[in-house]
């Protein structure tokens, strides 16, 4: 496998299971130090350990703990050259506007949006400082969702405003800070084969159904195949690549009618 990321240091949030935990197998087998984040300690810990990396247990919507997070990765190794800021929820009670309660819809702006603002701001400065002294970049991939572009008769309505919420910060800060060594970019997966969706379809196969017809390619996504576009976003072959969004959904965006 190409080494992309020989010297350099990445951060990953959500970084124990799905698309995570692919992402610090993908980032490490191409030369990355990865820290990995998450509130799930044992899971988070094997994840580091398999890749000799650093697991730093976080709570991603405590700005305290998400400082100390991004201090940790350069006060460890040096540098901090990505951040994929990834964690994220998808709970049961998020369902129709009609259904979801006020403390559901805050949880799940909390957890998918609000750590994102948090991971950026503690995240930007020591990338705006590493260029300033050394002319070393950075890069920061926000993980958002295709429901972000599209409507859904099978609501989860925080989650979907959350991503369309990412997708706008993402832009912003993408065009704000592309003169100074950083690129933001908002990664747009459909539909990925993870616990956290299997867990959500298995209580619910016609919601499953109804999801799985509209993808052209005919099935879920592979996390590994995420963990790929995040490693490509992330290095330089992205160089000139900032303030998209970036989507990676078997072409369900881009479909009117599927195949048979």
């Amino acid at each position: 496998m190409v080494e992309r990321y020989n010297g350099r240091v990445v951060v990953v949030t959500g970084g124990a299971g799905g698309i995570g935990l692919a992402t610090v197998r993908r980032l490490a087998a191409e030369g990355a130090r990865v820290v990995v984040a998450d509130v799930d300690k044992d899971a988070g810990q094997a994840a580091a350990k398999e890749v000799d990396g650093l697991f730093v247990a976080t709570d991603v919507t405590d700005q305290t703990q998400v400082e100390a997070l991004f201090q940790t990765a350069v006060d460890t190794y040096g540098s901090l050259d990505l951040a994929f800021n990834n964690a994220g929820i998808s709970p049961p009670d998020d369902d129709s506007i009609l259904d979801t309660g006020i403390e559901a819809w805050r949880r799940v702006q909390e957890v998918n949006l609000t750590s994102v603002y948090l991971c950026c701001k503690a995240a930007i400065p020591h990338m705006l400082r590493q260029y300033a002294a050394e002319g070393r970049k950075g890069s920061i991939v926000n993980t958002a969702s295709f429901v972000a572009l599209m409507g859904a008769a099978t609501s989860q309505i925080s989650y979907t405003a959350s991503k369309g919420a990412v997708l706008a910060l993402s832009r912003e800060l993408g065009v704000q800070f592309a003169r100074q060594g950083i690129r933001v970019n908002a990664l747009c997966p459909g539909p990925v084969d993870t616990p956290l969706l299997r867990e959500l379809f298995a209580k619910d196969p016609e919601r499953a159904a109804r999801r799985l017809v509209h993808i052209p390619a005919g099935r879920f996504a592979q996390p590994e195949e995420i963990a790929a576009a995040v490693a490509f976003l992330g290095s330089d072959d992205a160089s000139f690549v900032t303030a998209s969004t970036f989507v990676v959904d078997g072409g369900i965006s881009g479909a009117y009618v599927t195949p048979l």
